[in-house]
């Protein structure tokens, strides 16, 4: 053998005795110094617990909590330990039958195998809690009573902001996504529940109990040496205005379609109904299955978040962002009149206008008190036909421009999931739409809010901050702040969004016609004593399918506002299906929720209209007589309309 090779022989005898010494060392120090191991190690004698943590609260802008936790609990089986129990007593507490058992007990070898614990009857009803607990010890060999903390609302609203959880699924836990969650665990499933899950979910804690041989706890492993601690998740601290959400949520009883309310100030969310509404309580609890399926086959489709999801034609509700594009283009002054007789025919087209007395449109302010069609249909062509874009197509982009600047068209990026983009047609739509060949008398409805152009009741009430603070606005969000967080994720909704270059001059001339609106125009029913109201009414066409055919259905309600006309406070848009003219339903629910936030009250004059919205349904026949919202609702003690009345009129 070579002597060069004796020393590498030596080396690598070394370096294989110095890992078979450390391994024999470690060995030693976990056999007999550290007995951590030893201890869990025992299967028999240890059961690993998990502590659950408790989501975080929320609470809306005056520190009310609306979102907390209440404690249920879960019947869990460790399947391998079920041993010699009564199971016809325990299936008559649960009332299900020995079948049912049986699949409950393959279902949880299936889940989390023999070894582990498995949820077997989850959310107990206090009165099968009461009986379990009673005869528990005739169940103990395999069987536990574990608290579970679950979401409680106590004011019965706002259930599709706040959203709701549920127990994550066999396929999530199969998603890296989902890696920190484990089976049984809860998770975020719609509104801030989803989009905060991550600040709200807290972390998961241990606990070791000691059992003896008949399975009895007899106290923590170590004196609790090896437990870990659960921590509770982060709070939410909302703009919301859960009394004004209250309101809302009454007002939009029976009816469908949506109120969304802004503070135009921090871009601050005060309220957002969905109609019809539903008490998320029923999402809690061991009947949350059964009253989800309900609610997701409902005609009435409560679980649509309409504020952001719902597009909607904006209707005459889009006169003022017309209005303002042509007085910043210079293609109008604030004195600019159209000779309207009662309808615009000038691209073959009639289309009607509500006046055909002269002079209803003999400048801005007059034309937008009346709600003159074919002054912002002509206002429209003047935008899109101006020379300066070289062609209409050129023109309509520009358009689009502004469109989009003022929030439509595309998701403002507010803070829950589920958001739409809404509808503003660019030049390739119309271009697929009309084959190339098309020019402004082909879209001339968008300069009154219908063709091409829909939007969501969100994007309509932050139309409204903009044109409110005369040129920005701010990110639309929930929530406000995050207890104990530093990550800046809010950040985003503290800038202002600039709009251009639109004139203060400009947004005065629009202001002023939207104010005439109130004082003596469409939306006289807005009117509060004190305060300058500025709004426009709209009344949204409506088509849809019946039988398999396109017809015309009843209109929509619309109506945006805002108040006061200097220093806003609230901006609000408001839209009921089916209810007819603006003038009908959208501008006295408007009025009503202006009124209460910014006189914290409402006067007893407002008691009729009230009493009005409360009882009018304007839900479609056909659904209503399939609806099952109200019996739902019923079964959480919803208010009558006298209750509701002396609430706010004693």
């Amino acid at each position: 053998m070579s002597v060069y090779n004796q020393p590498r022989k030596r080396v690598i005898v070394l370096i294989i005795t110095g890992f078979a010494l450390l391994f024999v060392a470690r060995l030693m120090y976990l056999q007999l110094i550290e007995t951590k191991y030893v201890r869990l190690a025992d299967a028999n004698a240890v059961t690993r617990k998990t502590v659950y943590p408790g989501r975080g609260i929320v609470f809306d802008r005056k520190n009310r909590s609306i979102l907390g936790n209440e404690v249920l609990y879960d019947l869990v089986v460790i399947p391998a330990a079920v041993k010699k129990i009564d199971t016809a007593y325990l299936c008559n507490i649960l009332q299900i039958d020995t079948a049912e058992f049986k699949l409950r007990i393959a279902d949880a070898v299936k889940k989390n195998g023999r070894m582990r614990s498995s949820v077997f009857a989850g959310m107990l009803s206090p009165d099968t809690y009461s009986r379990l607990q009673e005869s528990m010890y005739l169940f103990q060999s395999g069987f536990e009573l574990v608290p579970r903390q679950v979401r409680s609302y106590p004011y019965k609203a706002a259930a599709n902001i706040l959203g709701y959880i549920g127990e994550v699924s066999p396929d999530m836990l199969k998603m890296k996504a989902y890696g920190d969650y484990e089976s049984g665990d809860y998770i975020g499933l719609t509104g801030l529940e989803k989009q905060y899950e991550k600040i709200l979910m807290g972390q998961r804690g241990t606990q070791y109990i000691i059992k003896d041989n008949l399975n009895r706890p007899q106290g923590a492993l170590a004196n609790g040496e090896f437990d870990t601690a659960a921590i509770a998740g982060k709070n939410l601290r909302l703009s919301l205005d859960i009394e004004l959400q209250l309101l809302g949520e009454r007002l939009m009883r029976n009816k469908i379609g949506s109120i969304v309310a802004i503070d135009p100030q921090s871009g601050g969310i005060l309220a957002m109904v969905s109609g019809p509404v539903f008490d998320p309580n029923l999402l809690t609890g061991s009947r949350r299955t059964k009253n989800a399926g309900r609610l997701f086959t409902d005609p009435t489709e409560p679980f649509l978040n309409r504020g952001i999801q719902a597009t909607y034609q904006p209707g005459s509700s889009m006169k003022p962002l017309t209005a303002l594009v042509a007085l910043d283009e210079g293609l109008i002054t604030p004195d600019f009149g159209y000779p309207c007789h009662g309808a615009y025919n000038a691209c073959g087209h009639i289309v009607k206008c509500l006046h055909s007395d002269a002079g209803h449109a003999s400048n801005l302010r007059v034309a937008m008190a009346h709600s003159c069609n074919s002054y912002f249909i002509h206002l429209y062509r003047l935008e899109v036909d101006s020379y300066k874009w070289g062609g209409v197509k050129k023109g309509h982009a520009k358009w689009k421009e502004y469109m989009t600047q003022f929030g439509l068209g595309h998701k403002l990026g507010i803070d829950i999931p589920g958001e739409s983009a809404g509808v503003v047609a660019d030049t390739a739509v119309l271009n697929r739409m009309y084959r190339g060949a098309w020019n402004s008398c082909s879209e001339l409805y968008v300069g009154m809010g219908q063709g091409q152009v829909a939007t969501t009741p969100l994007q309509m009430a932050n139309a409204m901050c903009l044109i409110a603070n005369r040129g920005y606005y701010y990110l639309p969000h929930l929530v406000e702040s995050i207890d104990n967080d530093s990550s800046g994720i809010l950040q985003k909704f503290k800038e202002k969004h600039a709009v251009g270059h639109v004139s203060d001059t400009a947004y005065r001339s629009v202001i002023y016609g939207m104010e005439d609106v109130v004082e003596h125009g469409t939306g006289r029913g807005a009117r509060i004593e004190g305060i300058a109201v500025c709004g426009k009414t709209g009344t949204a066409e409506n088509r849809g399918r019946v039988n398999g055919k396109v017809v015309d259905l009843p209109d929509h309600s619309v109506f945006v506002a805002f108040a006061p006309r200097d220093n806003p406070r609230i901006a609000v848009a408001v839209i009921v299906e089916n209810a007819g003219m603006g003038s009908t339903f959208a501008v006295p629910i408007a009025n009503l929720i202006m009124e209460k936030y910014l006189h914290d009250t409402l006067p007893v004059s407002k008691l009729p209209v009230m009493k009005r919205m409360l009882e009018t349904t304007t839900i479609p026949l056909a659904k209503l007589e399939v609806s099952k919202i109200d019996s739902l609702n019923n079964t959480t003690g919803a208010l009558t309309t006298g209750q509701i009345l002396k609430q706010y009129f004693h």
